[in-house]
């Protein structure tokens, strides 16, 4: 009986400590399900606070003929002799029936070297102008400069792209800086499917080609971002329809 006695607070121990261990997981589940929700979020308001402005805006046609849309909120830049940087974000790409994919989670890193001082977190939008820059982002890794070529964005919502941007560059970049530096470069950046946060997102581990091709459903919490994407490039169109009347009643 004594025994008996005996290992009943041992199994209530251990009992106990199965319990918090189950909290303690769930707790951080939720934890990093609440911070992709929240990137995606903020995802969302730097494209449209980005499109906000007109003079300073991605120009209508750029995001007309846009093939993928990757946004990264507060890319982190810090440098002392030597510089680095490092950000999450959320690509979509169009699809075969023209409709956006679901969101695909991305880490960009990357570095540089020259007499740098001091930090700053960018906000960056990068714009996939053509197939071959989609087909390197739907292998899940690439590096700009080495595989897909970029260059800095032309801006203003009406204004007119150069008609060899396309050609100049598979990706357009978009930053809005705060703190000491003055613009961002981008060559050296390795782009690459945050294969974490994908499994948090998703509830397990999609290939990048399946989720940016459509073939998967975007899961609960990622509308906003998606809603914005779909917002301005439909904006564009519909832009770009009604610029086109007062040409065609000139030519009459």
């Amino acid at each position: 009986m004594t025994r008996v006695n005996g290992i009943w607070p041992r199994c209530l121990v251990v009992l106990g400590a199965s319990l918090m261990l189950v909290a303690s997981l769930s707790w951080a589940d939720d934890k990093d399900r609440s911070d992709i929700d929240k990137r995606i979020d903020a995802a969302a308001k730097v494209l449209t606070e980005i499109m906000a402005t007109p003079d300073k805006a991605i120009p209508d046609k750029v995001m007309n003929d846009a093939k993928c849309v990757a946004v990264i909120p507060s890319m982190v830049k810090i440098a002392l002799g030597f510089g680095g940087s490092h950000g999450k974000g959320v690509a979509t790409c169009r699809t075969a029936d023209s409709r956006w994919s679901a969101p695909a989670p991305i880490t960009i890193t990357g570095g540089s070297w020259g007499l740098q001082l001091g930090g700053q977190a960018v906000d960056l939008v990068m714009i996939v102008t053509n197939d071959q820059g989609m087909q390197h982002l739907l292998s899940s890794k690439f590096k700009i400069g080495a595989d897909a070529s970029a260059a800095a964005g032309p801006v203003g919502r009406d204004a007119a792209a150069d008609t060899d941007w396309k050609m100049k560059a598979e990706v357009l970049t978009y930053s809005r800086a705060r703190g000491v530096f003055a613009g961002i470069d981008l060559n050296g950046s390795a782009i690459t499917q945050d294969k974490d946060e994908t499994r948090v997102l998703y509830g397990k581990f999609v290939p990048f080609e399946e989720i940016l091709s459509g073939k998967v459903e975007p899961p609960s919490g990622t509308e906003p971002f998606l809603a914005a994407v779909r917002k301005y490039a439909g904006e564009s169109k519909e832009h770009g329809r009604l610029e086109a009347k007062p040409s065609e009643s000139a030519s009459r």
